[in-house]
């Protein structure tokens, strides 16, 4: 492949993978979204390229020309604990060999169970799950790399995504579609309790951000984040958007439910956590920072209804 200056790598095509190399082409930059397959729709500014980053010659050819790597990838829910610290070395060396900064796309996974305190990032990491450990000790691996001067990396942490293109998670693909047509809407744990969720374009917009600030690296940033309503106002919301009153039907423990099946609810189970405590995300410090402002969740309601609304009416023809 031939070095672009500035080339944005993005590693991943799923939701969060796709939305960052819109923003980045967005922003002007030159960007290369890479995935197993390498196809998808076509993206204006965005070349797609193929390529297996869980191998270190799959990354480093992803990688080749690259100013910043953005890592997005994930992997099937039951193989995280195998195959993410083999992704996390594959991607490190990589970003190493090219000369190119790491912006990584973390979860809320290291912090485990808090108690419903507000999760800031001085929260400590306190996970005991095995998906929970095993993010923790990534986390700290990418951190430790930075420290020893091997390259510069700044980690992004989100909590549930929601928006546009979100299928898979507890307000997606479960969720909107059966909102709209009289389905049975599942809600999880306690809905009574206060949720964060972080829309899908303000994921985009923090690691973008974090991308073009160097000044932001070596640390842990909580991407912006709406503050936290109950999951049932947010359902609410929804009824209100769709028009219909929604059909909830109480998922007190994990067990298979629409898009996710017993395979995966099996592996969620360790996390189900999430569901019966408060979550609330403190994304303050990146908005002091860069003044980055999250989405309003009632605008993010419309506009996932509205994504959702045209899938449906796409699939019926």
């Amino acid at each position: 492949m031939t070095a672009i200056r500035n080339l944005q790598v993005v590693l991943g095509a799923g939701p969060a993978g796709t939305a960052l190399a819109v923003e980045l082409a967005r922003r002007g930059h030159p960007v290369r979204l890479v995935d197993r397959a390498g196809d998808g729709p076509a993206i204006e500014g965005v070349e797609r390229s193929a390529a297996d980053v869980s191998t270190e010659e799959g990354a480093r050819s992803a990688a080749d020309g690259a100013a910043v790597v953005y890592h997005c990838v994930n992997v099937g829910y039951h193989l995280q604990v195998e195959v993410m610290p083999r992704i996390q070395e594959a991607v490190l060396a990589a970003s190493e060999a090219v000369g190119a900064r790491l912006v990584v796309l973390d979860t809320l996974y290291p912090y485990g169970e808090t108690r419903g305190a507000v999760m800031t990032e001085n929260t400590p990491w306190n996970a005991t799950t095995r998906k929970g450990r095993m993010r923790a000790e990534l986390d700290a691996r990418y951190l430790a790399a930075h420290k020893a001067g091997r390259l510069r990396v700044v980690l992004g942490r989100s909590a549930d995504f929601v928006g546009p293109g979100v299928l898979n998670s507890t307000l997606g693909g479960a969720v909107f579609p059966a909102a709209l047509t009289g389905g049975e809407v599942p809600a999880l744990g306690d809905i009574d309790l206060p949720h964060s969720y972080t829309y899908i374009g303000d994921v985009a917009a923090g690691l973008a951000t974090l991308g073009e600030n160097p000044d932001g690296d070596g640390r842990v940033w909580h991407l912006p984040t709406a503050p936290a309503l109950t999951t049932r106002q947010i359902l609410g919301m929804i009824e209100e958007g769709a028009g219909r009153p929604l059909n909830i039907v109480a998922v007190g423990e994990p067990r298979p439910f629409g898009p996710f099946d017993e395979v995966f609810m099996a592996e969620y189970a360790e996390m189900f956590y999430q569901h019966t405590e408060t979550q609330i995300v403190d994304s303050s410090a990146i908005g002091r920072a860069y003044g980055l402002v999250p989405n309003p969740l009632a605008a993010t309601v419309d506009s996932t209804l509205a994504w959702y609304r045209e899938l449906l009416a796409a699939r019926s023809v």
